[in-house]
């Protein structure tokens, strides 16, 4: 087991990332090291990387057109009529702006479907207010990959919706079959274990107040978000905008797709007006800039994860549980959910792990007498452990896009680490007791 590829290239992905490699550099070393340890030629393993990457080219397209889509809203002045409320109340509370930024991260993949796309438009602005309040960079971090995560665990809305039907389509596929509207009930323990991790972040490690230089950029973003927008009321552009966001759900809901749900808003966007022509060129770039390098990433890790398929080391991960943990539950609940972890960790998408996971997850399952909601419990947990705390998931890397943007938040020690830390500790052990209790 020791020598298995997978635990190997984590492991290495793991350590160059704490070094401070760039993420892409770590996922291609560990990709190489996978294919290597596995037997492959070097040849053949960089063959099956690139043709891996696309299996995300949709996810990538989607983020940049989500990109384009949320370049679009801030164009619209809304973001900054926000910004300018939140910087008129008289006496903040450090805790309005960390459970808000909680709050909007949910809502941007349930009811308003930008995803991470929000944060680098909302965030920077608001940086110079939260190093005057002192607040802890590292707690902001886990409020919005909180915000990110747990509604697509237990919420069926959005990118919910998908997450649980393809645990349910993978799970029926493999030989147990699940009701979708099943899912969520599964996952509502594990997502207590979000919550758990949340509160320990905010009122107990991340508390005290930590000091972070008003620099240039800060000034900068500042000023640009209050002169953008002077104080003023409803518009017909808001109208518009409002619109926009609530087709764009409405067609990513109806046809399951972020590509045709983007696209869509784009569309209204410039049907109304909100964006000319003339603007457009202009405002397309941005969008492609806030996100380009993270829909790059994804791609780079779908490579990897198509290595780690290849070298069928996961079955191998699985097999090896399979001898050491005899009739017990427990323990091999412990080992799927540490086999999970160390897929995630790799992949960074924990849509992607849950239809390689299954193919041997449920079997095992079912020989070890787990009953349909346990085993979807421990497949999403599975799935979701991982997310956090990966160098190259969208729940990391889009955090540190908006707190990084003056040069203060480390990607790794700032959001890699006390994510992973506050939320895979605790969908760890609260994953276990969903499958041994349901």
């Amino acid at each position: 087991m020791l020598d298995n590829p997978v635990l190997i290239s984590v492991i290495i992905l793991t350590v160059l990332s704490l070094l401070r490699v760039h993420v892409i550099f770590a996922l291609l070393i560990a990709a190489i090291v996978a294919g290597l340890v596995a037997g492959l030629p070097l040849s053949e393993t960089m063959t099956i990387f690139i043709d891996g990457m696309g299996a995300q080219s949709g996810t990538a397209l989607s983020y940049i057109l989500l990109g384009i889509f949320a370049a679009m809203i801030a164009h619209s002045g809304i973001p900054g009529v926000l910004i300018n409320r939140l910087l008129a109340i008289k006496k903040p509370s450090k805790y309005i702006f960390i459970f808000g930024l909680a709050l909007t991260a949910c809502l941007s993949g349930t009811l308003i479907p930008v995803h991470i796309a929000f944060i680098p438009i909302l965030v920077p602005p608001l940086l110079y207010f939260f190093n005057k309040l002192k607040i802890d960079r590292r707690a902001l971090a886990s409020a919005l990959t909180f915000g990110l995560k747990m509604p697509y665990m237990c919420i069926p809305v959005a990118y919910g919706l998908i997450f649980q039907g393809i645990i349910a389509t993978e799970m029926t596929k493999n030989g147990m079959a699940i009701n979708q509207t099943s899912v969520p009930v599964a996952m509502i323990i594990p997502a207590i274990g979000m919550w758990v991790g949340l509160f320990i972040a905010i009122f107990i490690t991340y508390r005290k107040p930590r000091n972070y230089a008003q620099t240039n950029e800060d000034i900068e973003f500042l000023k640009e978000a209050k002169d953008e927008q002077p104080r003023r009321n409803f518009e017909l552009r808001d109208g518009i905008t409002i619109f926009a966001v609530i087709v764009a759900l409405a067609i990513q809901l109806t046809f399951s797709s972020l590509v045709l749900g983007a696209l869509s808003g784009i569309i209204v966007m410039f049907v109304g007006r909100i964006v000319t022509i003339k603007e457009g060129e202009d405002v397309v770039q941005g969008g492609v800039k806030l996100m380009g390098v993270i829909a790059f990433i994804m791609l780079i890790a779908s490579g990897y994860a198509t290595i780690l398929k290849e070298t069928n080391a996961i079955s191998e991960l699985v097999n090896a549980v399979n001898g050491v943990t005899g009739d017990s539950k427990l323990i091999t609940a412990i080992l799927l959910l540490f086999i999970g972890l160390l897929v995630t960790m790799g992949i960074g998408t924990s849509f992607g792990t849950v239809p390689i996971l299954a193919v041997v997850f449920v079997p095992l399952c079912i020989s070890i007498g787990f009953s349909p909601l346990a085993t979807a419990a421990i497949i999403g947990t599975a799935g979701a452990l991982g997310d956090a705390g990966s160098p190259a998931s969208d729940s990391t890397l889009g955090p540190t896009s908006g707190l990084n943007a003056d040069g203060q938040h480390d990607h790794i020690w700032d959001t890699c680490v006390p994510t992973f830390i506050h939320y895979n500790i605790p969908l760890f052990i609260f994953g276990i007791i969903a499958a041994m209790v349901l």
